[in-house]
């Protein structure tokens, strides 16, 4: 199991990217800096906060792993 902070600073570093190309979409769709942004950021908040609870959840979960070897 990976500790929280682990998993925190996955989902900043995903969120991260994630609102750079929102942001570059929602841009070049409305060509509305602002609008862009407001949605990106929108997108990119609800995003790290629903991976970071998804990513725990999968965390408890043991389905799909397999024991080491020895």
């Amino acid at each position: 199991m990976e500790s929280k902070l682990r998993t925190i600073a996955k989902a900043i570093t995903w969120q991260a990217l994630g609102l750079a190309v929102t942001g570059a979409l929602a841009w070049f769709h409305t060509g509305s800096m602002v609008t862009a942004m407001s949605f990106a950021l929108t997108t990119a908040t609800s995003g790290l906060a629903f991976f970071i609870v998804h990513e725990r959840a999968w965390a408890r979960v043991r389905w799909g792993i397999g024991r080491e070897r020895a």
